[in-house]
């Protein structure tokens, strides 16, 4: 992932010297993959990997468990020369778990491997759809929201995340936001208090509020006009 963070941002950044507009924005990639339904995909894939290898793993371990309390409970009887070979035979059991479990989990071990063999296709396919965006948008700098730049505040103004969707065929009628994170509250709007007895600048009375009835109309003010 780390990875393709970099070359988006060198791609972005590649962008940035051949437009004039200084303009900017920023997209959400975890976001715009997690709406992608080959990325679900590979997920799925990578999770039944990640499953078979555990399983694996969890079997050894009973294998090296058995051999633990057989050794255990025939230890009395065993010369010195048939605990070692016990003994050895219990430590390289051991041995082997452990250079299996970090050969498939381990640091760029075997699930490091699938899932950057079963990502790249998605990721290949965000890249070019930023890229594009970037390109019609005329944008000088497109951050990745969701990668290791850290982004105290981020005006959704000049989010893009909407439209690197729409290049993709994810768009929405909703534009495909990011929902709220935790409890949202609604808050109703203040009411501002109206005066009964104002008047508007037509002479006629503000609309009451409701449940208060409706001021009576003031009489017109007697001018020099009206009396001729």
């Amino acid at each position: 992932m780390k990875i393709f963070r970099g070359l988006l941002a060198l791609l972005l950044l590649s962008v940035a010297f051949g437009v004039q507009a200084q303009k900017f924005g920023w997209v959400d990639t975890e976001f715009i993959m997690a709406k992608m339904p080959e990325y679900a995909k590979a997920q799925l894939e990578l999770n039944t990997f990640s499953e078979t290898w555990q399983k694996e793993i969890e079997a050894q371990k009973k294998d090296l468990d058995k051999m633990y309390r057989n050794y255990s409970a025939e230890e009395v009887v065993l010369t010195e020369p048939m605990k070692k070979k016990r003994q050895d035979e219990i430590l390289k059991k051991e041995q082997d778990i452990k250079a299996y479990q970090n050969k498939q989990f381990g640091y760029e071990g075997q699930i490091f491997k699938k899932r950057q063999e079963l990502n790249k296709p998605v990721q290949d396919k965000v890249f070019e759809a930023v890229e594009k965006v970037a390109k019609k948008k005329q944008l000088a700098v497109l951050f990745d929201k969701s990668g290791d730049l850290t982004m105290l505040y981020t005006n959704p103004a000049h989010d893009y995340t909407e439209f690197v969707l729409e290049e993709l065929g994810l768009g929405a009628e909703d534009r495909n936001q990011p929902g709220p994170k935790g409890t949202v509250k609604t808050v109703a709007p203040p009411q501002t208090p109206v005066d009964p007895n104002f008047e508007s600048d037509s002479g006629a009375p503000e609309p009451a509020a409701a449940g208060k009835p409706a001021s009576k109309p003031k009489p017109a003010r007697a001018t020099k006009k009206n009396l001729k």
